[in-house]
C-alpha cells in the first residue's frame, strides 16, 4: 500500500496547492462574514436560542459519525445548564453526555486559550469517564500506550486502512503539534483548522475519541477565525452528511508525500456547504424574529405562542383545530376560539376550502 505520510522525510511540512484553496477560501470567509453578520443583528434572547441549538447539533452528530447515539433533550439541556440558559431542569443527562458536551463547551467558549497537553487530556478523560470505550477498558487522560490500526473487515479477513506512528513517538509527535497549533502564524486560520485536524487524525495520540476531538481541534480553530464564542453553524452535521468521502480523502491522503491539497479542498468544500445550509436556518430565524418584533404589543395566550413558533419553524402539513388541540393540550372549543382570534388579529386566515375539513394558514407579514 506504500509508506504513510509520516513515514516520509519532510513530515509534518505539509504543501498544498495556494492558488487553488484561495478560491475557495475566499468563498467560505465571504459567507461566514455575511452569516455572522447577520447574527450578530438578532436579539440576544434569539442568539441564545441559536447558540444552543448549534451546540446541541455539533455534539449530537460528532458522535453520531463514530456511531454513538446520544438522547437530543440531555444534551440539550446539559449545555444550556452549563451555559447559565433557561431550560426543564427535570432532565438529568448521563456521564458520557456531560463529558462530550464539557469538552464541546471548551473548545468553542475558551477558544482564544492554548491548547496544551494537559487541556487535551482533560478532554480525553471527559470523553471516557468510566475508563472504557464500550466494554474495553482503556488508557485516559494520557497518550496511547500501545499501537493503533484501523481494520476492517472478518477475522483472518482484515484489511488494514492506517496504521498510526508508534506509541513512543506519540509525545514527541504532539509536541511539535501542539507548537505549531499555539504558534502565531500568518496562516489563515479556516485552513489552519483543516491542517489541525488532518495532523491530529494522522498522529492518532489516543486510545479513542481521536475523530471526536480533532473536530473539536477544528471547532476550536473556526472560533478564532472568527474570534468569537458564538456558534452559528455545525461543520460536523455536514461531516456527517458527507462521511464515506471524509474516511475516503483521509485514507487517500495519509498515503501522500506531504501534499495535502485534496484534504484541504475537500475540508473547505464541506465547510461552505456547513455554512450553506445554516444560510437556510438563519432566514428562518431572521423571520421568525420580524414576526415576533412586528406583533410584539399584540395580546396572546401560551397556546397561540406555541402554535406560532411552530408555523414559523415550518410547520409540516395542513393546520386544522384538531391538530392545534392535540398540540396545546386542549378542547376543539378552545383551539377553534384561539384560531378565529387570529384571524381578527389578522394573523391568521382560512386556506381556500379543499375537502371536509378546514384548514388554516398564516398571512404573509
Amino acid at each position: 500500500m506504500g509508506k504513510y505520510i509520516y513515514q516520509y522525510k519532510n513530515w509534518p511540512n505539509f504543501v498544498w496547492d495556494e492558488q487553488g484553496i484561495q478560491v475557495i477560501l475566499g468563498k467560505v470567509r465571504h459567507l461566514q462574514g455575511k452569516l455572522f453578520g447577520q447574527m450578530s443583528g438578532l436579539g440576544f434572547s434569539i442568539k441564545e436560542e441559536a447558540l444552543l441549538s448549534t451546540l446541541t447539533v455539533d455534539v449530537l452528530k460528532s458522535s453520531e459519525i463514530e456511531g454513538e447515539k446520544l438522547n437530543y433533550e440531555q444534551v440539550r439541556s446539559s449545555i444550556a445548564k452549563k451555559m447559565g440558559l433557561d431550560y426543564n431542569d427535570t432532565i438529568y443527562p448521563g456521564r458520557d453526555v456531560e463529558g462530550v458536551v464539557e469538552m464541546m463547551l471548551d473548545a468553542t467558549q475558551k477558544y482564544d486559550q492554548a491548547l496544551d497537553e494537559d487541556r487535551l487530556f482533560g478532554w480525553h478523560a471527559a470523553l471516557f469517564p468510566t475508563g472504557r470505550s464500550g466494554m474495553f477498558k482503556i488508557d485516559t487522560g494520557c497518550y496511547r500506550r500501545g499501537e493503533v490500526q484501523i481494520i476492517s473487515g472478518s477475522m483472518g479477513k482484515e484489511s488494514v486502512h492506517f496504521h498510526a506512528p508508534a506509541p513512543e513517538e506519540v509525545k514527541k509527535e504532539m509536541d511539535v503539534f501542539l507548537e505549531w497549533l499555539n504558534s502565531d502564524s500568518k496562516l489563515d486560520m479556516v485552513i489552519k483548522s483543516a491542517i489541525a485536524h488532518f495532523w491530529f487524525i494522522i498522529i492518532h495520540p489516543f486510545d479513542d475519541g481521536n475523530g471526536r476531538i480533532a473536530r473539536a481541534i477544528s471547532d476550536l480553530l473556526l472560533a478564532r477565525s472568527e474570534n468569537s464564542a458564538f456558534r452559528f453553524y455545525s461543520l460536523s452535521s455536514q461531516i456527517l452528511l458527507e462521511r464515506k468521502i471524509y474516511y475516503k480523502t483521509l485514507q487517500e491522503v495519509q498515503h501522500s508525500e506531504g501534499n495535502i491539497t485534496e484534504w484541504i479542498e475537500w475540508f473547505l468544500n464541506c465547510l461552505y456547504r456547513a455554512l450553506e445550509s445554516t444560510e437556510g436556518s438563519v432566514k428562518k430565524v431572521l423571520r421568525k424574529a420580524e414576526f415576533w418584533d412586528i406583533h410584539k404589543e399584540v395580546l396572546l395566550n401560551s397556546r397561540q405562542r406555541l402554535m406560532l413558533n411552530k408555523l414559523l419553524d415550518g410547520f409540516v402539513g395542513k393546520l386544522k383545530t384538531s391538530k392545534w388541540a392535540k398540540i396545546t393540550k386542549s378542547s376543539q372549543d378552545t383551539a377553534l376560539r384561539d384560531i378565529k382570534d387570529l384571524i381578527g388579529k389578522g394573523i391568521l386566515r382560512q386556506e381556500k376550502p379543499s375537502g371536509r375539513s378546514t384548514a388554516y394558514e398564516m398571512i404573509d407579514f
